[in-house]
């Protein structure tokens, strides 16, 4: 774990996608005026015929994506999170999920980690708004060795991808062998007397309170022993 190094999920995510977009003809990107922030830049500017950048329209993204992947294409479309999952559901919901289409959503700004831009602009119940559909896979990484991981995995995954990414850069947490699998989480640490269930960069904050925890039973249990010496 580098807790020095750190960089933004969605960084990793225009990074991998571009190589990719090299390494495979049918993969697509589309974007909703937003691919400076999403990182979807750097594959527009590698292929830009193979770039759509759709505006401010949510629901046409996700539709034209639809019918991307009915074609035999392979399209990524990006957007904030609030606007993927919550703006154009419905397009998701019917005409992505219902037919299992090949889109892969990779949306970024997720969570509470948008910070200045606001409350209209943070989304915390894409998770569960997105786990409820048929044929989902729900995906949030961590940190940008397991979202370079993800973006290539989901790639060759033949269904409708869901990928959450953050705003901020957050710490590596993943050494460069670390296996990953679809379905499956990672154990970080070892111990038997409690489970912390965590994900995204709430892995880091999950393991900084596994640190204090351990800390503070350590000292507890050395000073109820101390008490049970000196008052046998």
């Amino acid at each position: 774990m580098n807790l020095d190094k750190t960089i933004a999920t969605r960084a990793s995510y225009g990074e991998t996608l571009a190589k990719l977009g090299h390494e495979n003809s049918k993969i697509v990107v589309l974007d909703a005026d937003l691919s400076e922030a999403t990182k979807t830049s750097v594959f527009a500017k590698e292929f830009p015929n193979r770039f759509f950048d759709m505006g401010i329209s949510e629901q046409d993204m996700m539709s034209t994506s639809a019918g991307l992947a009915v074609s035999g294409q392979i399209p990524f479309a990006s957007t904030f999170a609030m606007f993927a999952a919550g703006r154009a559901y419905d397009q998701i919901r019917n005409s992505i999920c219902y037919p299992k289409a090949n889109v892969k959503i990779c949306a970024t700004h997720a969570g509470v980690t948008v910070g200045e831009d606001g409350a209209t602009h943070q989304m915390i119940e894409d998770i569960s708004l997105m786990r409820t559909l048929p044929n989902m896979m729900v995906l949030c990484t961590s940190d940008d060795i397991e979202t370079k991981w993800a973006v290539r995995e989901i790639a060759k995954y033949e269904g409708p991808v869901y990928l959450r990414l953050c705003r901020l850069a957050t710490p590596v947490i993943y050494e460069e062998n670390q296996k990953f699998e679809l379905g499956k989480g990672i154990q970080i640490g070892e111990g038997t007397d409690a489970t912390v269930i965590r994900n995204r960069s709430c892995c880091i904050r999950g393991n900084k309170s596994k640190r204090r925890i351990r800390k503070r039973w350590n000292k507890h249990k050395s000073c109820r022993y101390s008490y049970y010496k000196t008052n046998r």
